[in-house]
C-alpha cells in the first residue's frame, strides 16, 4: 500500500452512514473510485451543515479543496451502507484536513473500503482569495461534536 493515511488519536468528530445508490456502482460491479470522492463530499457537506455551514460559507470565508488522497482497502457493492468517519487534523491559520475512514459490514464482518484526506483552504470566493480560518469554523472543528447518525 503506497498511500497512508494516518488518523489522529480519539474519537471522530462525527460518524455519518451513506448508502451506495446504484449509481455508485461501476463496470467491475462495485463501488468506482470516482464515488468514493463524491460520497467523501456528502460526508464533508453533512459535517458542514451540522455546524451551521456550507462549502461556500462557514462564518467569514468558504472553503475550498486543495488535494485529494484515497486508499482504496476493498470492495463495496449496492445496497451496503457505509459508515464515514470525519476527523480534523493539522489545522493552521488558513488550512486543515479531513480525514475520512470508511467501512462496511458485510456478513458480520467490520470492512474497510477507503481511508483518505482532503486538504481543505479557507477561501474567500468573493475576492478570490486564500483567507484566514475564522473563528466559528475553528472552534466547530476542535469541539467535540461526536456523534453517530
Amino acid at each position: 500500500m503506497r498511500v497512508k493515511v494516518k488518523f489522529p488519536a480519539g474519537n471522530p468528530l462525527r460518524i455519518l452512514r451513506i448508502p451506495v445508490r446504484i449509481s455508485d456502482i461501476n463496470y467491475g460491479g462495485h463501488l468506482g473510485n470516482d464515488a468514493v470522492l463524491s460520497i467523501m463530499q456528502e460526508a464533508r457537506m453533512q459535517l458542514l451543515a451540522i455546524g451551521g455551514f456550507t462549502e461556500l460559507s462557514t462564518g467569514s470565508h468558504g472553503l475550498i479543496m486543495g488535494d485529494v488522497m484515497i486508499a482504496y482497502r476493498g470492495e463495496s457493492f449496492y445496497g451496503d451502507v457505509l459508515q464515514v468517519e470525519l476527523f480534523a487534523d493539522e489545522l493552521s491559520a488558513r488550512t486543515f484536513d479531513l480525514l475520512y475512514r470508511v467501512t462496511t459490514e458485510r456478513k458480520g464482518l467490520q470492512l474497510t473500503v477507503a481511508e483518505a484526506k482532503t486538504g481543505m483552504i479557507c477561501f474567500d470566493y468573493d475576492t478570490r482569495k486564500i483567507v484566514e480560518m475564522g473563528e466559528e469554523l475553528k472552534s466547530f472543528l476542535t469541539s467535540p461534536v461526536f456523534s453517530s447518525e
